[in-house]
């Protein structure tokens, strides 16, 4: 059964990173306007979104043998 992190357009490693820097920096703009509520659903998010894109992603060589199951 296939997730959103299975998306092809996720595979590139720079793209998932981008996704983090971004969701960091509009943490760090919402904090610097004095907007905490929000810049603490951007900071989850880019928490959230390292997790998921950058540290527990699976390798291609993981994702090509789930694949073959």
């Amino acid at each position: 059964m296939a997730n959103d992190r299975d998306h092809p357009w996720l595979r590139p490693l720079w793209l998932r990173v981008a996704i983090v820097v971004l969701c960091a920096i509009w943490s760090g703009i919402e904090f610097y306007t004095g907007e905490a509520l929000w810049g603490t659903l951007a900071g989850g998010m880019a928490v959230y979104a390292a997790w998921m894109y950058v540290w527990t992603y699976p390798k291609p060589q993981e994702q090509q043998e789930q694949k073959k199951e």
